[in-house]
């Protein structure tokens, strides 16, 4: 296994020693009492040698050690080898002589690949990239050790272990927050039936608490699977009741111009409205006013294509989005017009021209992860502050994706901005990334989510009659049944012990336990169809 970086940039290389092992004394982290004793301010620049990021060490002179453990080999080695790219740029840029790094593959066994990290006792790990790996080193490796991984899961966290990548609570919150804002009375969420999907439909249903705004319904489908986006859109758009109540409210208007004595106003308005049905395929309305997709972007947009086809346009229903739209083609969707999503900041300018030029792509949001990481872990090695104080600082840092801080839980929490598809295929910023942390940008902790199950649609149904005027003296006739009506949460109803009905006859006497009757104003009794009377 190679421990040494050779590095091409710009026709100039550089080797970095990395076999060395050390002796250091680690200082013992309490990550979270440690954490506790900081206050919130402006932010840090994580990268171009800040003010005070180094400290007041003499870089020239001070040794240091940092392994940096990727899937460099087998069908992750592209992720792993752009992360290693980032690094190795910010290395350049801004390591003194004195740092040691090591390079490590995560493909080949990993058990053996930790023990041989940790017997050459670094002071900070990047990577690994994925959740089982990471536990295992957070089980492994002492626990004052810091470890700036890559994992999104949560449960790999902790004892030092801690993640630069965005947790997907921070984008379903975000996004809730602004379906809030909009004015939205009632969303429900569409997403994939996967661990994460339901772990962020957990989140969006907490987040419907915390922002007071009713779910009307959670659905899953099998990703990437056409027969079941479709289903799950006949189920969302309430199709079969609408249609249904379509068909019904055709038919009456049918039967009526067929079997009742009209006058010739009466033939004209059913005409019109026999007319005006056969151009539709459905009636009713759907009982939200926003959809939030957890999918990524071509799940998305069959499942937007299939719910216009079933009747639920953008004047229904306003789209949102998580960064599961990130990297994908959604804004060139005609269809997807006005729909917002949260998203990472773009990165900076300069490191994606650096690394364009460096590796011949434009960087992934892994990549430019990669670049704070090591940035960060820099800053750590030549601070003069213990690693929790410098890691965990609640202030958090500017790097390359915007604002990041670290949690003690080993959790991240990044700015992240609204953005809106515009007709023309191009994005428009309506709400810029937050620039500090004096406010808490976030109420939700991963940790703390139950993944949400699927819930049936709450729904009113449809009654056809609300939908076609027929004559008066014909109402009770051709009455219809509600369709497709579901209310899962009753209405609460003040507990009482007796409930007595005023009677039809005036002359009788209401007779109730306890009850002593007062004698009231005349009231028309035209205004009165039934009263309730509840007594504790």
């Amino acid at each position: 296994m190679s421990k040494k970086i050779f590095f091409n940039y710009f026709i100039a290389l550089l080797i970095l020693a990395g076999c060395a092992t050390q002796d250091i004394t680690q200082t013992s982290n309490d990550w979270f009492d440690e954490h506790a004793k900081m206050q919130a301010h402006a932010p840090e620049q994580m990268y171009g040698r800040p003010a005070d990021g180094y400290g007041e060490y003499d870089t020239s002179n001070d040794t240091h050690t940092m392994a940096v453990l990727l899937p460099l080999s087998g069908p992750n080695a592209q992720i792993g080898k752009s992360i290693r790219t980032s690094a190795e740029i910010a290395i350049l840029q801004n390591a003194p002589r004195g740092l040691s790094v090591s390079f490590y593959d995560t493909n080949e066994n990993f058990t053996d690949t930790v023990s041989n990290v940790l017997n050459t006792n670094p002071e900070i790990i990047i990577g690994p990239l994925f959740a089982d790996n990471a536990k295992h080193l957070r089980d492994a490796k002492p626990e004052d050790m810091p470890v700036l991984s890559f994992t999104s899961d949560a449960t790999a966290l902790g004892n030092g272990v801690m993640t630069m990548n965005l947790m997907p609570t921070n984008s379903v919150e975000s996004i809730v927050r602004e379906i809030q804002t909009d004015g939205k009375t009632k969303f429900i969420i569409i997403a994939p039936d996967t661990k994460s999907g339901h772990l962020m439909a957990g989140t969006a249903k907490s987040a419907s608490e915390i922002y007071e705004i009713p779910l009307s319904g959670i659905f899953f489908y099998t990703e990437g699977d056409p027969e079941s986006i479709k289903n799950t859109a006949i189920a969302a758009s309430m199709n079969n009741a609408r249609t249904t109540a379509h068909t019904r409210a055709r038919q009456v208007l049918s039967d009526i111009m067929i079997n009742e004595t009209l006058t010739a106003l009466e033939k004209s308005n059913l005409n019109t409205q026999l007319e005006k049905l056969a151009k539709t395929e459905t009636i009713g309305h759907i009982p939200y006013d926003a959809i939030l997709f957890l999918g990524n972007g071509d799940d998305t947009k069959s499942l937007a294509s299939y719910l216009r086809y079933y009747d639920v346009t953008a004047r229904d229903a306003s789209f949102y989005g998580t960064t599961m739209w990130d990297g994908s083609d959604i804004a060139s969707d005609i269809t997807m017009s006005g729909a917002k999503f949260a998203t990472m900041p773009t990165p900076a300018p300069d490191f994606s021209t650096l690394y364009e030029q460096t590796s011949g792509n434009m960087p992934n949001r892994l990549a430019t992860m990669g670049y704070d990481a090591t940035n960060m872990a820099i800053g750590m090695l030549y601070s003069n502050k213990n690693q929790a104080s410098y890691l965990l600082d609640p202030s958090g840092y500017v790097g390359t994706d915007g604002l990041v801080r670290l949690q003690p839980t080993g959790a991240s929490e990044r700015a992240l901005r609204i953005v809106k598809l515009q007709n023309n295929g191009t994005l428009t910023e309506i709400k810029p990334a937050a620039t500090n942390f004096m406010t808490p940008l976030y109420n939700i902790e991963q940790r703390h989510i139950t993944p949400a199950d699927e819930m049936e649609l709450e729904t009113p149904g449809v009654d056809p009659d609300d939908y076609i005027d027929i004559p008066e003296r014909l109402r009770s006739k051709y009455r219809s049944k509600t369709i497709g009506a579901n209310i899962t949460h009753k209405p609460i109803i003040q507990k009482s012990k007796i409930i007595a009905f005023l009677p039809e006859d005036d002359s009788e006497t209401i007779k109730a336990e306890n009850y002593t009757p007062i004698k009231l104003e005349s009231v028309s009794r035209s205004y009165i169809e039934e009263y309730e009377i509840y007594e504790d």
